[in-house]
């Protein structure tokens, strides 16, 4: 199977284990990114407010995810194809443009968290060049095809485990933190939620690209939901703990301050190079989307030295991160609940060659689906007006009832969407 392929695949290709499908959402999620949510949480809530906020955001996030991971193995394309039977086919490009170009900043942040904490903590080599070393693993793995990610999950992903227990108990042993005992205001406990089931939902755009190597649609909802749930509920409140005995949200203070050393820079290796090597398979594809005529690996070489270069450029990625899953779930959240509403609360049969058809129904009015793009802006900015209640769940429901009302008022219900 090549490494960036756009086409669609049919059952008797749907080998993939739901086991490996786990291992791929527990490899990108087991990541320094994932403490640092846990990091991010508004101090002003206190220890238990604070682990609430956890896990009500990543079960959240979680589900949304898994939620949409049938698609995948009903249709057998990658998720910027199916996209285009709800924002039609330049809806699905907008969004294309978007995860291409966010996930440049996902790698980047990726190999700065590692590198520098590399650095930090054995005094081998400089930032750079381990940065553009991870960068490069990444890259010739994603090369190498979806199969070659399974088999190195299955090596990489039993590492993780074991440095993860190694960073539990770390974390147990440190003094635990003593967080403010008054109530927090209400904006802090929405702006935490917000910040985590964000970090859930930036997985949203993978809800196909995998899962479609998998037979069964409840297999690979399971796989999804709980290779995102179960890794969050362990790592972001390890996170949590380790920012608060630091006093600081920076990685490489955060292991220090827990007393670990070597397997800190274990830990942190090996998931940037199974986290970043998902990135740049789901930023190959949205760029094969968007340039068919493109070669694979000049694709791929493109997106991993990219993303190994602007990480050089500054520490400034982790400074902005809460800011970052903000922004990024503020135009996530709304696709998700264009496509819930396309395919479960309508469930309108989809052709997948028309998806294929460049002259097809879902290149109609331009490519733009007048629901499915009118939904995503009305979620965007319901999202970002809704701050101080919470924008996730209030922009979900919003794409969902605009979505349907608008395709049930136009007829799209019985016609191509």
């Amino acid at each position: 199977m090549r490494a960036v392929d756009l086409s669609p695949i049919s059952a008797n290709d749907q080998t993939g284990r739901p086991f490996d499908l786990f291992l791929i959402f527990v490899g990108a999620n087991i990541v320094a990114t994932t403490l640092q949510v846990g990091a991010s949480v508004p101090a002003a809530l206190d220890l238990w407010m604070a682990l609430g906020v956890i896990v009500v955001g990543a079960l959240g996030g979680a589900g949304l995810v898994a939620a949409l991971a049938p698609i995948g193995t009903r249709l057998g394309t990658p998720s910027i194809v199916a996209a285009r039977a709800a924002l039609g086919t330049s809806g699905a490009r907008a969004l294309a443009v978007i995860l291409f170009t966010t996930n440049f900043a996902w790698i980047a942040l990726n190999n700065v968290i590692a590198a520098s904490l590399v650095v930090k903590l054995t005094h081998v080599g400089s930032q750079g060049l381990w940065a553009a070393a991870l960068g490069l693993t990444a890259t010739l793995i994603v090369l190498g095809g979806p199969r070659l990610a399974a088999l190195v999950d299955r090596v990489a992903v039993p590492l993780l485990l074991l440095s993860g227990v190694v960073f539990t108990i770390a974390c147990v042993w440190t003094p635990w933190p003593t967080r403010p005992a008054a109530a927090a205001p209400t904006a802090d406990l929405v702006r935490g939620l917000d910040i985590v089931a964000g970090y859930q939902i930036s997985w949203l755009l993978m809800f196909a690209d995998y899962p479609r190597f998998v037979r069964s649609a409840r297999a690979a909802s399971v796989a999804a939901f709980l290779g995102l749930a179960l890794t969050s509920l362990w790592f972001m409140p390890l996170g949590l703990v380790a920012a608060a005995a630091a006093g600081s949200s920076d990685p490489g203070a955060m292991v220090i301050a827990v007393g670990l050393g070597g397997w800190g820079a274990v830990l942190l290796t090996l998931a940037t190079l199974t986290t970043n090597f998902v990135n740049i398979y789901m930023s190959a594809l949205a760029l094969k989307s968007l340039r068919p005529v493109s070669s694979d690996a000049t694709i791929v070489w493109i997106i991993g030295g990219v993303g190994a270069v602007l990480s050089l450029l500054s520490n400034r990625w982790i400074e902005q991160f809460a800011n970052f899953m903000l922004l990024l779930a503020g135009v996530l959240v709304p696709v998700g609940g264009v496509l819930l509403a396309r395919f479960f609360v309508l469930r309108k049969t989809v052709r997948v060659p028309d998806l294929y058809d460049i002259h097809g129904p879902y290149a109609a009015n331009r490519g733009w689906s007048i629901p499915g793009t009118t939904a995503w802006i009305v979620g965007v900015l319901v999202y970002y007006a809704s701050q101080t209640i919470g924008g996730t769940l209030t922009s979900l429901v919003a794409a969902v009832v605009t979505y349907v009302w608008l395709a049930r008022s136009s007829g799209q219900v019985t016609s191509a969407a």
